[in-house]
């Protein structure tokens, strides 16, 4: 097969591959949306740079090997596995009781927007829980690289460009999407700020489905 782009087989194959992927829903695209909703176009893109930042660093580990470190040696594996899992569980649980806040408080006009506002003050960053949520995910790791790994040549003389590539590619992607998030989340919050049970009840969803995130990545296997 020829080496195509740098190094890279069938690249529009990757493309759209890559664009399915990210499509997908999973905690990080959810915790962009929520942010933006709770806090505005700029804290949802501060929450969009942690997840870029996350995962390019995720995807340069792959490069690197560790998802064969992983592999070799099951413990680290977990002590990673769940040590995600119980912070994705965390942010369930903090969007479970600012749930029941907006709830208590649905009648109070000063009740502020979609999600919690009563936020821990280790919870305050967007950019730092949005990375904290991608580096705790053993999961993504062995993802990145055994999916990018069937679209570089073997016989290609500097595989490091076709990674480097592959990860541009999946960035655009992700930052095309969570743009279209970002402003879906401005939408919601808008429309939610004066239906105080409506906004409870989306808090409550999102807090539920990070709760599954968590339980999903718990009991993942190698």
């Amino acid at each position: 097969m020829m080496s195509g782009v740098l190094g890279i087989t069938d690249i529009w194959t990757y493309v759209l591959g890559t664009v399915a992927i990210v499509l997908l829903p999973g905690p990080n695209s959810l915790f962009v949306l929520s942010t933006a909703a709770k806090r505005g176009v700029g804290a949802g893109y501060r929450a969009a740079g942690g997840v870029f930042v996350g995962d390019a660093v995720l995807m340069f580990l792959s490069a690197a090997g560790v998802a064969s470190l992983l592999k070799a040696y099951p413990p680290l594996f977990l002590v990673v596995k769940y040590a995600g899992a119980l912070y994705l569980g965390y942010v369930g649980l903090t969007m479970l009781r600012g749930a029941w806040r907006r709830w208590r408080d649905r009648n109070d006009p000063a009740t502020p927007r979609l999600i919690d506002a009563a936020e821990p003050a280790a919870m305050s960053s967007p950019f730092r829980k949005a990375l904290v949520i991608s580096l705790l995910n053993p999961k993504a790791i062995l993802f990145f690289i055994s999916f990018f790994i069937q679209f570089v040549d073997p016989g290609y003389a500097w595989p490091a460009l076709s990674f480097v590539l592959l990860g541009l590619i999946a960035q655009v992607a992700s930052a095309l999407y969570l743009t279209a998030l970002i402003f879906t989340g401005t939408f919601l919050a808008a429309q939610f700020h004066r239906r105080q049970r409506l906004a409870a009840g989306a808090t409550t969803g999102i807090g539920v489905l990070f709760l599954g995130f968590s339980l999903k990545l718990a009991t993942a296997s190698m």
